[in-house]
């Protein structure tokens, strides 16, 4: 599961908040939403977030093993 808590520290670190985010970069308050759900986001939001933070990829998202998959739901995925 991919997972963006180093999202919010980085933002902290950075001193951006999501109002600043939202207001002066433009991201909507939908991806926000999905952020902090930890739902699907683009590609391009993870690069623009990667350019208003001024950091890396892995600064801003965690992978962590899911240990409830079983493989019904691995085969449907690699199926598609």
């Amino acid at each position: 599961m991919i997972v963006f808590d180093r999202l919010w520290q980085t933002m902290k670190q950075r001193k951006i908040s999501q109002y600043k985010l939202i207001k002066e970069y433009h991201i909507s308050t939908g991806q926000i939403d999905r952020l902090r759900k930890n739902s699907f986001v683009s590609t391009y939001t993870i690069n623009e977030l990667c350019k208003i933070l001024d950091c890396n990829v892995e600064d801003i998202i965690q992978y962590i093993k899911d240990t409830n998959s079983n493989s019904t739901q691995q085969e449907s995925i690699e199926d598609k």
